[in-house]
């Protein structure tokens, strides 16, 4: 998963960094089997087929469908050049496994080096979000940022919580609901998902 994300960072093409995506989720519905398989949760099972219909399936094929449609075989460019981008991504992974954040990455010893680098994940998933300018990329960072507070999730032994499945549940719908809403809208109004050509918005 964080391999992923790492690759979303890289990525030039939008197929591409939507089919990274799909292998993302996939291992997030992989975590949630495992999980299933060690208590018999119905609920999480749940969790498990919805995450694979919702986000390792329908997910990608409507950004490649969205991309096919509109033409956007590239991504926009990134506000921070690729070696700069390289540097940020390495000095937020060492921040993530840094001692300051012990007390969060030692919920569950045994799992220290996973919740570490879920914790860079998630760091890494916003950085994405800030340094691209194409609203599908951000879109995507978005997505991957909660994938990989789920993940956090998994590793801190809270995925059987049943407000928390409920709340996973929750979410897959509505970041979907959002994302495809979002770039719907952005393409009907502006006919482009690069956002630094929205320099002049109006009401």
């Amino acid at each position: 998963m964080f391999l992923t994300i790492i690759f979303l960072h890289l990525s030039k093409k939008n197929f591409s960094a939507s089919i990274a995506y799909g292998l993302q989720s996939l291992v997030i519905m992989s975590f949630f089997l495992n999980s299933f398989f060690e208590t018999n949760n119905l609920t999480i099972l749940l969790v498990v087929f919805l995450t694979l219909i919702v986000k390792v399936v329908l997910a990608p094929l409507f950004f490649i469908r969205l991309i096919k449609k509109n033409a956007l075989a590239f991504s926009v460019s990134t506000y921070l050049n690729m070696p700069l981008t390289i540097i940020s991504i390495a000095i937020l992974t060492f921040i993530a496994h840094d001692q300051k954040f012990s007390p969060l990455t030692n919920i569950v010893p045994v799992n220290q080096d996973s919740l570490s680098l879920a914790l860079s994940a998630i760091f890494l998933s916003l950085l994405l979000i800030i340094n691209r300018k194409g609203a599908l990329s951000q879109i995507l960072g978005v997505l991957s940022l909660e994938n990989s507070i789920v993940a956090f999730v998994i590793f801190a032994g809270l995925e059987r919580n049943p407000t928390l499945q409920i709340g996973i549940i929750f979410n897959i719908g509505i970041w979907i609901l959002i994302a495809t809403i979002f770039m719907s809208m952005i393409l009907k109004h502006f006919g482009t998902l690069n956002v630094s050509s929205m320099n002049n918005l109006k009401d």
